[in-house]
């Protein structure tokens, strides 16, 4: 296996140069040749999918795939190819008195090793926003999504070829044996420049603690929306819905209602109804209000994943701020207020990836912000925050252009 594995990391350097090197019009033929496969393969796609599905246990919605899901990650590839290239783009550009003529350009990382469980159109996702970052990627997919995602690889390699670039471009370890994880973390002997984990708490755990190269990613997604006293009822209501229930399991549904004290006996039952099917979990005030379970000091923490929102009144903004400082894991909190100055204050003030003023927490997704896809939410603090799209997967150089000038001793 390590054989192997280091073998898959020299070959993607080699192909990483290539790709640094290589037109953006060749690496858009390549994307948009990848999601032509990926449609002319939809049969033997959705038949690996279907026996993936068959012998799952858990999270089954994460990894079924269907003909309007299978599309939709067409489509995201595809909308990745028509975005701007960020390789080689000027940052910004000026004059020193000396006359030194200094530009910051955007420049491909190298090489990423991505390990993620559950979601196929991970594969494809990733594929397209390193092609476009000018980057080489090794994939390694869950075993439970392993079928699927080679079905997807597959497509994928046929795209590059149709293109003109090496297959190292874009690589699967074809094994679910574990050891390949561990010698992606060691970092395949230096081939590797940025490992991104996407996958449950213990995957981000194993990633953080075992990696010997940078990592980028989120553990947790402990999401917030705070309905504000000046919330439009219908609005929240049906904001609150959408944020736990459009689909639970997605790392930016909301965990957390906070709402203010004042206005939840008039709010909070028209929320409640909107969460039909929802287990609710409430402190006192709450329960007060609207019968539900009793919250415990561990709710606050807890990322469901499921039909479970806690619920939790505050004083006001202040308290609202304090409660996600405390408890929150800085990926998306949302705001629904008619108050623009309490808005401005919440989106100031609190410290995360993501906010949103009025709209659901489920939109902290790369396609929705306009990346076509994502491969990930960044919530550390260095080099990317939020949905982690092509421009996210560059670093930068220094072009220094002179005039025989020397540094005076």
């Amino acid at each position: 296996m390590r054989a192997h594995m280091e073998e898959m990391g020299r070959e993607a350097r080699r192909a990483a140069i290539v790709l640094r090197e290589a037109p953006a019009a060749q690496r858009s033929a390549a994307i948009r040749a990848a999601a032509k496969h990926v449609r002319a393969r939809r049969d033997e796609i959705l038949a690996a999918n279907g026996e993936d599905v068959a012998a799952a246990t858990a999270m089954v919605d994460r990894l079924m795939l269907d003909e309007g899901r299978l599309e939709a990650m067409a489509a995201g590839v595809e909308a990745v190819a028509s975005l701007p290239d960020p390789v080689g783009e000027e940052i910004a550009r000026w004059q020193r008195p000396n006359g030194l003529d200094i530009a910051r350009i955007r420049t491909p990382i190298g090489v990423i090793g991505m390990i993620y469980e559950s979601r196929p159109n991970v594969t494809a996702d990733a594929a397209a926003i390193c092609l476009r970052s000018g980057n080489a990627v090794i994939l390694r997919a869950g075993s439970e999504a392993l079928r699927s995602a080679l079905a997807i690889h597959a497509a994928i390699a046929a795209g590059l070829a149709e293109a003109g670039l090496p297959a190292g471009c874009v690589q699967i370890v074809a094994s679910a044996d574990r050891e390949a994880v561990g010698l992606m973390l060691e970092g395949l002997d230096g081939a590797i420049d940025l490992l991104i984990p996407r996958g449950g708490k213990s995957l981000v755990e194993l990633v953080a603690r075992d990696a010997r190269v940078p990592m980028l990613g989120h553990l947790e997604g402990v999401c917030h929306t705070y309905v504000h006293r000046s919330a439009d009822p219908d609005m929240a209501a049906a904001i609150v819905a959408n944020a736990k229930l459009r689909r639970v399991t997605v790392c930016g549904a909301t965990e957390t209602l906070l709402i203010d004290a004042e206005a939840a006996p008039a709010l909070l039952p028209r929320i409640a109804e909107a969460l039909a099917g929802c287990e609710l979990r409430g402190d006192a005030a709450a329960r007060a209000i609207v019968p539900m379970k009793a919250a415990r000091e561990s709710d606050w923490h807890e990322e469901y994943l499921a039909p479970i929102l806690a619920i939790r009144t505050v004083a006001g903004l202040d308290e609202a701020v304090s409660h996600i400082a405390r408890y929150g894991t800085g990926h998306t909190e949302a705001i629904v207020a008619e108050d623009r100055e309490a808005a401005e204050q919440f989106l100031g003030r609190v410290d995360s990836a993501i906010l949103l003023w009025n709209a659901s927490t489920q939109f902290a997704d790369g396609g929705e912000f306009g990346f076509g896809a994502e491969i990930g939410i960044a919530t550390g603090k260095l080099h990317a925050r939020g949905p982690v799209g092509p421009e996210q997967l560059t670093s930068f150089k220094y072009v220094v252009r002179g005039e025989g000038q020397v540094r005076p001793g």
